[in-house]
């Protein structure tokens, strides 16, 4: 990894105007910052009424309008009455850096970047750092201390007015987080919720709670502009935010979590919003932005991420893994069908075995043990699930609150490291609170001193965490296959829902949607071909993939399909996007090492024709595997690549191909 940053001739401009363009709000003066290529602009202010503003604009045509800055805590208020006092010089950032999981393995982030420096009539002071970058802005805060103040000098967050100010006509595509200790046994919120597809933005989510990160929207005179909003390098002494549910025409602001979204442990509740000593720094809030090409191609996400620190990460191995609780549930979680999924992996060519909820009280550490000493045998390495439950629910499953505090975590992980366990999921967090964000970093930082990788279930975004903690390789965040198990509204939407992943919640951050599988689902009529469901996984990204379907429904697929599977890659070392719109449809190639798999999936109900731009690919001649004449059939066929290469889909449909570059 490298980091550099050079002083360069500024790219500063400061106008001394009457008003701002884009809301007629007289100010003193705009600051502008522009980005690498020159396509992207901010322009900094303070309006008439003291309060801190931003806007951006591509192209020169505004994306968003006059937005508001500015951070309140207990003892300041830095979100009004502010003067800009100093304007930094401009920085190029520069940066190279690898993930062991996501859609590019080796990346490079560059951007310009430069600081404004506000004071109130306190002479209290906020520095905001923005970076702009060719696909988009981020930009944090930080709290200065005063001249008087010591580093020891603890504050505590009120509220946050950072705000994101859309074009009335522009379109939203946005979840709604539930209300916290709502659902089974109180373990809302989880980010389990279905995306409201192409809404007018100002349209209040269903939930009072708000709308998750990441939030996307459509914008620009001719809608050729997307955006997506997100926040990155979430550290421990800080909570994680959202958007609040009303946005009133098209305004959104930064919301935060609910009182219940805290850590809480034998009567003890935690800290809800961030809080330490000054100087006090946020995190990025990022905003990519481009054509929808660029936005899906982004990793912004995790570029804003702080690097990690780790110096072994020899353990950290991607994979692909079997699981049986995904469509057998909770009775198959005993040592003979444990072992037979074992064997499953060691078919399928697989990594991993995941061993779910009740493990202790089903198998033991003596059984489990023998398992993962078996599973050596096989090269599978075992993983094993967690409750990570304190006070804030009711969960029955176990082992359940052996992770609460740094004696017990320590104690299981070390037992579990000396068994030869490979991982943990861990499941049924509280939310968003800042005591929960910080059991977060204590729980993947005793990992890391056991070798462990880690999955976290009912759990909140994990915002870039994959780059600072690389054994974090999944989470779930999602409404996942699981819930498809459970609810037929859930498989009636799994092609759209699908289909809305790769530009939101699987953007950035790794997603455990838990894919695929051929055959029936009991009690549930599935609405997706195999060939979509074969498609998903390539288009969803995860350190580690789990597939749900099991020894015995493998038995019912046509061997081509069985030797895909055995030869699924562990990782992407680069991804492009080929077509696409949220919800309807999404092509994405995937290379590992001299590989490359094209995927995608139909969002709708309709038949489609597709002409994909396969330039990169031109007269190779590539398999390709497609739906027959039932959504049950597979084909396998051979395929010639092209600028314009005809794909045909029936509604609710996938293909893959895949060939040697």
């Amino acid at each position: 990894m490298k980091y550099i940053t050079l002083s360069i001739t500024p790219l500063l401009f400061i106008f001394l105007i009457s008003s701002c363009s884009s809301d007629n709000i007289k100010t003193t003066s705009i600051q502008k910052l522009t980005s690498p290529n020159g396509e992207l602009a901010i322009e900094v202010f303070v309006d008439t009424q003291q309060q801190a503003k931003y806007q951006i604009s591509r192209s020169a045509n505004l994306v968003l309008k006059a937005s508001t800055l500015g951070i309140k805590l207990t003892d300041r208020d830095l979100s009004t009455r502010l003067n800009l006092i100093s304007t930094s010089g401009i920085t190029t950032v520069s940066e190279q850096y690898h993930l062991f999981t996501g859609k590019q393995r080796e990346v490079t982030y560059q951007a310009n970047e430069q600081t404004y420096t506000f004071e109130n009539a306190e002479k209290q002071k906020l520095s905001i750092t923005f970076r702009v970058s060719d696909d988009g802005v981020a930009f944090r805060y930080q709290v200065l201390a005063d001249n008087d103040d010591s580093k020891t000098t603890q504050v505590s967050m009120i509220e946050e007015s950072t705000s994101f100010a859309f074009a009335a006509d522009s379109t939203a595509w946005l979840q709604p987080i539930a209300v916290a200790q709502t659902g089974w046994s109180n373990t809302n919120p989880s980010y389990e919720e279905h995306y409201q597809l192409a809404i007018p933005v100002g349209q209040a989510s269903p939930s009072s709670a708000g709308w998750v990160f990441p939030a996307l929207f459509n914008t620009g005179e001719h809608k050729d502009t997307w955006v997506a909003i997100t926040e990155a390098n979430l550290t421990a002494n800080f909570h994680a935010s959202r958007l609040q549910a009303q946005s009133t025409n098209g305004e959104y602001k930064i919301g935060q979590p609910m009182a219940a979204e805290v850590y809480s442990y034998d009567g003890v509740k935690g800290g809800l919003l961030a809080k330490g000593n000054l100087p006090l720094i946020s995190p990025w809030r990022v905003i990519t932005i481009g054509d929808l090409a660029t936005v899906a191609n982004s990793t912004l996400g995790t570029d804003l991420a702080a690097p990690s620190t780790l110096t072994d990460t020899d353990f950290v191995k991607p994979g692909v893994s079997s699981w049986s609780w995904g469509l057998l549930k909770d009775d198959a979680t005993i040592y003979p069908i444990q072992k037979a999924f074992v064997d499953h992996a060691a078919d399928m060519n697989w990594q991993y075995t995941l061993v779910d909820a009740d493990w202790d009280r089903k198998i033991g550490d003596k059984k489990l043990k023998e398992l993962v000493d078996y599973a050596a045998t096989k090269n599978i390495g075992v993983l094993v699930w967690y409750n990570s439950s304190g006070d804030w629910n009711i969960t029955p499953y176990s082992p359940k609150g052996q992770l609460l505090t740094a004696k017990l975590r320590n104690e299981q992980f070390a037992k579990l490291a000396n068994m030869g366990v490979k991982g943990v999921k861990i499941d049924f967090f509280a939310g968003d609170g800042q005591s929960m964000i910080n059991y977060y970093h204590e729980i993947l930082q005793d990992a890391a001193k056991h070798k462990l990788l880690v999955n976290f279930h009912g759990a909140t975004l994990p915002r870039g965490w994959q780059r600072t903690y690389p054994h974090l390789l999944t989470v779930e965040a999602i409404k996942g296959f699981e819930m498809i198990t459970f609810f037929q509204e859930n498989a009636d939407l799994e092609a759209s829902h699908s289909a809305m992943l790769p530009f939101t919640r699987n953007l950035f951050d790794p997603m455990d949607f838990t894919p695929t599988t051929f055959n029936d689902i009991p009690s549930i009529e599935r609405k997706t071909s195999n060939s979509f469901e074969l498609a998903q996984t390539v288009l969803f990204t995860s350190g580690i993939q789990h597939i749900v379907e099991t020894p015995n429904g493998m038995k019912n697929v046509p061997e081509f399909i069985k030797h895909f599977l055995q030869n699924l890659p562990p990782q992407w070392h680069e991804s492009k996007f080929i077509a696409g719109y949220p919800g309807k449809l999404a092509v994405f190639a995937r290379r590992f090492e001299n590989t490359w798999y094209i995927t995608g999936i139909n969002g709708e109900n309709i038949e489609k024709t597709l002409t994909l731009d396969l330039s990169f690919l031109n007269g190779k001649s590539a398999q390709y595997i497609h739906s027959g004449k039932t959504e049950r059939e597979m084909l396998n066929d051979s395929l010639e690549l092209s600028k314009a290469t005809t794909i045909k889909l029936n509604g609710s449909d996938g293909f893959v191909i895949k060939v040697k570059k």
